[in-house]
């Protein structure tokens, strides 16, 4: 067998399996903010994807509530825009249940 086919096999597969438990409330933050172009200043941010619902580990969150809580003003870069969330809403992990 070719290393072609034992490649396209090894796709076919998910990387991960997926669980059938319940669902978590919200979206990743790295997925709200993949959908923006940098720099951006928080009142865009807000404008453009304040209403989405980000997974925290306190359960699910609304983006504008968590931007309100910080003092930046204009986001550099994904990264930054990330990292202030992140510090904002805790790195724990998020709650399954």
């Amino acid at each position: 067998m070719s290393e072609d086919a034992n490649e396209d096999e090894a796709t076919d597969a998910p990387a991960v399996e997926l669980g059938s438990g319940a669902s978590i409330e919200g979206q990743p933050v790295t997925r709200v903010a993949s959908r923006l172009v940098w720099p951006k200043s928080k009142s865009d941010v807000i404008d453009q994807e304040g209403d989405a619902t980000i997974r925290t580990p306190d359960g699910g969150r609304e983006l504008a509530s968590v931007l309100e809580e910080t003092d930046e003003t204009l986001f550099d870069s994904r990264g930054a825009f990330v990292e202030t969330v992140a510090e904002t809403v805790g790195r724990d992990p998020v709650a399954t249940e």
